[in-house]
């Protein structure tokens, strides 16, 4: 599994790739600006990302204007919404607001909200079909 980490606090970006490196080769970024870049690199190569987990509170560009530049990527590749990327917002946003931005004018798929569960995050990658289940 390839994974995008999206995450301007160290320490939070540490511990989603110490989770989630067992699984996969995990690729971080600091903010919303260099995890686009990265994302269209890697589709620019044949590959993609099977996983990115997004921040939304980050300088440059926040998760939900990379979230919406991250599908827009996609669409002009002609990658199917059956195929695209799961991405999961890795959030301290819990507001309604919020939620519905990511949910329904940027297409994540699915929700944390920080302090992140090692175990829940796990599974719902797993109930995304990312993971084997155990």
């Amino acid at each position: 599994m390839r994974v995008l980490i999206v995450e301007d606090d160290p320490i939070s970006r540490e511990l989603l790739k110490r989770i989630l490196s067992p699984y996969g080769d995990c690729t971080l970024c600091v903010d919303g600006r260099e995890a686009v870049a990265a994302f269209r690199n890697t589709l620019e190569t044949g590959s993609r990302f099977d996983l990115v987990c997004l921040d939304i509170m980050m300088p440059e560009m926040d998760g939900q204007e990379a979230l919406k530049e991250i599908r827009r990527l996609e669409r002009d590749k002609g990658i199917a919404r059956s195929q695209e990327s799961v991405v999961i917002m890795t959030t301290a946003l819990d507001t309604p607001k919020d939620v519905i931005e990511a949910y329904y004018r940027g297409g994540c798929t699915s929700y944390l909200v920080k302090p992140i569960n090692q175990r829940k995050l796990l599974n719902v990658i797993q109930e995304l079909g990312l993971l084997a289940s155990e």
